[in-house]
């Protein structure tokens, strides 16, 4: 049986739960006739675990904090400074062994990738592991797939840590894989986050995934700080047939920081962005391409636009915000230096 001491400070040593809302925590009015019509982030996190207590087997003690509760869709920048300096300020907390994290599925790929960047070298040095989760159907569905991953999530968190190192990591459907890789590549499907993304089965880890992990830890740099304040602000626009240039002449002209292009194929762009493009670089807006296909690397350099490798256009939004700040801070070096970083590391497949 779990002795949970929910929101207890002087709980000695536990295992922290942050919630953030989302499909994990919604309710729909008819489940039984259609549990696709729901509103998302209606139950707190206590309520939650209380329906998977019983399913924990020993003496798991958590402690859980209700962070937000909302629709994923409507997530802020200044909830990711709020959660991405709770989970650093947990981590260094000889008191918590590892942190689970539960989030709504639709903008879960920028907050994986954002906690990879500015906890993931932390949580690796401590030996602690930060664990997303979430679902696909509301709590009160039929099939609601949410209290066995957050039981999976749980249990992950506490297995032994000889079975895997420290780090960022997502659970979802009975697989798990890096936080950075997460991306939400389908409307329904119970494993709609990880889809696409380098996993391997909950409790068999395939010792070649565990191999690709660690050379991914080893490669990338170290932590990225947490902006303060206002976010640099970044758009993302997409390339696509009949495209024009007016949207980006508006933007250049309204105070925007940089630009993620989601291109065609390798992430080439339509034509009639090229004037415009120049005139942004020209006054030193920061340029990242991606592809719009959802899958595939891209090359190093297009002219002055930077290429994200293999990182989705959300999740390369988030590390040129990253890489904006930290320019802006220490000025030894350029934003694409810190945006190399985080972005360019290899894949695991």
């Amino acid at each position: 049986m779990m002795s949970a001491n929910l929101n207890h400070p002087s709980n000695p040593t536990h295992f922290l739960v942050l919630a953030m809302g989302g499909t994990i925590a919604g309710l729909a009015p008819n489940p039984d006739l259609n549990p696709s019509i729901y509103k998302a982030g209606e139950l707190g996190i206590e309520t939650l675990l209380a329906k998977i207590q019983e399913a924990l087997a020993g003496d798991l003690k958590l402690i859980s904090r209700q962070l937000a509760n909302i629709d994923s869709r409507n997530l802020s920048e200044d909830l990711l400074t709020l959660l991405g300096n709770t989970v650093k300020a947990s981590l260094l907390d000889p008191a918590v062994r590892g942190i689970v994290i539960t989030h709504g599925t639709d903008t879960v790929e920028e907050t994986g990738f954002f906690l990879s960047a500015t906890c993931g070298k932390l949580a690796e040095k401590l030996g602690k592991r930060v664990i997303l989760t979430g679902a696909m159907l509301p709590a009160n569905a039929p099939q609601a797939d949410g209290p066995l991953n957050l039981l999976d999530a749980l249990k992950w968190v506490s297995t032994a840590p000889e079975n895997c190192p420290g780090g960022v990591f997502a659970v979802f459907a009975g697989k798990v894989c890096l936080a950075r890789d997460l991306a939400k590549r389908h409307t329904s499907a119970f494993n709609a986050p990880l889809m696409d993304a380098p996993c391997s089965p909950l409790g068999l880890i395939n010792p070649s995934w565990l191999s690709r992990l660690k050379a991914v830890e080893a490669a990338s740099g170290e932590d990225l700080s947490i902006p303060e304040g206002e976010w640099p602000w970044v758009e993302i626009l997409t390339s696509h047939a009949g495209a024009r240039p007016h949207l980006i002449y508006s933007l250049i002209h309204s105070g925007v920081k940089g630009l993620v292009l989601a291109g065609t194929g390798l992430g080439g762009f339509h034509q009639a962005w090229s004037e415009s493009l120049k005139q942004a670089n020209s006054i030193g807006i920061a340029l990242v391409r991606t592809s719009r296909t959802g899958a595939g690397a891209l090359g190093d350099y297009s002219g002055d636009i930077l290429a994200a490798g293999s990182l989705s256009a959300p999740r390369a939004r988030i590390a040129l915000q990253l890489a904006l700040n930290a320019a802006k801070a220490d000025k030894s070096l350029t934003w694409q230096d810190f945006f190399a970083r985080i972005a360019v590391l290899p894949e695991i497949r």
